[in-house]
């Protein structure tokens, strides 16, 4: 077992925590689609997640490496700048979480670390070449792929469909959709555990602890697996239901396709090593799995959303990075300080939440309010068209969107003046 020093352990423990956010963070990537299609319930498509999560922990390094060994110069980098990236990355996470929505984990953390590099050592410490190409590319690429995937594969799906009944391609692609919901979960853990034993390991290597160059310890891969299965398992509800219910609604031909698809990409990318982004490719396929259904719509104010936390993130977590490092830069003291600013605000926001608590119990009791554009997309739209059980085929009138609500009138009050 390694030496640690006081600063290498809170590094360790802060950058379990970081995985553990990640873990609640991103159950949507994987189960979002599940639950809200009804193929799983809630509470157990959450366990099944978070067990296909840590086997995944174990079946590469691949992107730990990108993280530990290309980033950033390990030679420059002190453990007290790993902490400070952590602190950027853990806040991002709870703050999005907090308004639900499914922005990068992997991106937030890459952003803490860049912005705290920088803060230590200079530009000249992050590598960009390895920025660009196993980072910033992916997470322009991953989303547009993926999408086109998912959209084909919707298609094929309903031309595969067309001529069975209706009830038993339903249950049919449903069981696909647990068997694909599966193999996201595998993905995400070799991809997204990855990242934090990447995190951990240059900790270790900055603080003298392994040699530089160093694969991830045992200890490190298994620990950093349990931590995001554990974050997966406890279920991050607000953003499962944005993914499930807030981008487009899903039939299972299309949550088979869409999962399929992110799993793909993922998977790919995980053996090449670049360090992708499971929200971006697991988004970009449900909104192709949207498109690909005739009739369906992506809800682009959503979506809007989305895409301003998606440019927002590295930026953000750099900033908040680079504002820690400066202060653990002071000191003992400084550390300390920090460690009571992150504490304090996790705490607030976990209260906050419980405002309004969104949980296994009602994560698919929300329609998210339309736009101008999905709007004017579905009045224009022919509705979908769904097999029935001797080959003929029906049209399934499309729900209205945002329905103005029916107020009576009072008989005595004149027209004019009703609302």
């Amino acid at each position: 077992m390694e030496n640690f020093s006081l600063i290498l352990a809170i590094v360790v423990v802060t950058a379990l925590a970081f995985d553990f956010t990640n873990g609640f963070h991103d159950t949507a990537n994987a189960m979002a689609t599940t639950i809200s299609t009804g193929a799983l319930k809630p509470k157990v498509a959450v366990a099944m997640s978070a067990t296909l999560n840590l086997v995944g922990a174990f079946l590469s390094v691949e992107v730990a490496n990108t993280i530990s060994k290309g980033l950033v110069d390990e030679s420059g980098i002190r453990p007290e700048v790993i902490f400070a990236a952590l602190v950027g990355a853990i806040l991002w996470n709870l703050v999005t979480w907090l308004v639900g929505l499914p922005s990068s984990s992997s991106h937030a953390l890459m952003g803490g670390l860049i912005g705290a590099t920088i803060a230590s050592a200079g530009t000249g410490a992050v590598h960009g070449d390895v920025l660009v190409t196993k980072v910033l590319l992916p997470a322009v690429a991953a989303p547009i792929v993926a999408g086109v995937a998912a959209m084909l594969a919707t298609r094929f799906s309903y031309a595969l469909s067309r001529n069975a009944d209706g009830k038993a391609a339903d249950k049919g692609f449903r069981v696909g959709q647990i068997a694909s919901a599966g193999l996201v979960s595998l993905a995400h853990g070799t991809n997204d555990a990855q990242k934090t034993m990447g995190i951990i390991t240059l900790a270790l290597i900055a603080g003298g602890s392994i040699a530089p160059d160093s694969d991830p310890p045992t200890w490190v891969i298994l620990s950093a697996g349990l931590a995001i299965a554990m974050g997966t398992y406890i279920g991050g509800w607000r953003i499962i239901r944005t993914m499930g219910k807030g981008l487009t609604d899903l039939r299972p031909q299309q949550g088979f396709a869409a999962q399929t698809s992110a799993a793909a990409v993922i998977l790919a990318s995980s053996h090449i090593g670049f360090s992708l982004s499971t929200t971006h490719a697991v988004s970009g396929s449900v909104m192709g799995a949207g498109l690909g259904r005739k009739g369906g719509v992506v809800r682009w104010s959503t979506a809007t959303r989305m895409f301003v936390a998606w440019g927002l993130t590295l930026p953000a977590a750099a900033l908040v990075g680079a504002l820690a490092e400066s202060v653990t830069d002071l000191g003992d003291w400084g550390t300390a300080l920090v460690a009571v600013f992150l504490i304090a605000s996790s705490t607030a926001i976990w209260i906050v939440s419980r405002r309004q608590v969104v949980d296994a119990s009602n994560v698919n009791e929300f329609e998210e309010p339309a736009g101008v554009v999905t709007a004017a997309i579905a009045a224009v739209t022919p509705p979908p068209s769904v097999a029935l059980s001797e080959g003929l085929t029906a049209t399934i009138p499309s729900p209205p969107v945002n329905p103005a609500p029916v107020v009576k009138s009072d008989p005595a009050t004149p027209p004019a003046a009703a609302v």
